[in-house]
């Protein structure tokens, strides 16, 4: 099974990092360009434990949908979705958010498997791990982006810092 971990220090406290992770606004913006839209469960605002989003999306050359559920949450240290439907054999994400003096380190353990045997398994060595990490990359670096500037505002207006 392909997993992906990333590690991204960000100059903000972790409560700013933790919501901005788990905001469907964000998350929308952050994957512009795959047309990435909620359609289903939590379609905008900060999304829960016990909660599901169903997404929509064009990966390659097709417009694709994965529900997933948030499974466990502990506020400001800890996240985690998975799948309930989609293209994936199974998909696991969690979300890591640890404080230093400076900021917040947040770890994503992104978890997949990909159907169809042996064929799912040689195209996720050779295509879809790289692709996966650069989304979460992508999506990443706009956490960061909105938490290290005011545009966290725009996603998050309630909040006060």
């Amino acid at each position: 099974m392909p997993v992906i971990k990333l590690e991204t220090f960000i100059h903000a406290k972790p409560q700013l990092v933790f919501d901005l992770s788990r905001s469907i606004d964000l998350h929308q913006a952050s994957m512009d360009h795959t047309n990435e839209k909620a359609i289903a469960g939590t379609t905008t605002g900060l999304i829960n434990k016990g909660e599901t989003v169903t997404w929509t999306a064009k990966h390659f050359f097709k417009t694709r949908m994965l529900k997933v559920h948030i499974t466990q949450m502990e506020p400001y240290d800890f996240f985690e979705d998975e799948m309930l439907q989609g293209d994936f054999k199974m998909m696991k994400h969690k979300h890591i958010f640890k404080s230093t003096s400076k900021g917040t380190n947040m770890t994503d353990e992104f978890y997949f498997e990909a159907p169809y045997g042996i064929i799912g398994k040689i195209f996720c060595y050779i295509f879809l791990t790289a692709y996966m990490k650069a989304l979460l990359m992508q999506r990443n670096r706009s956490i960061k982006e909105y938490a290290e500037t005011e545009k966290w505002k725009t996603v998050l207006p309630q909040m006060r810092r």
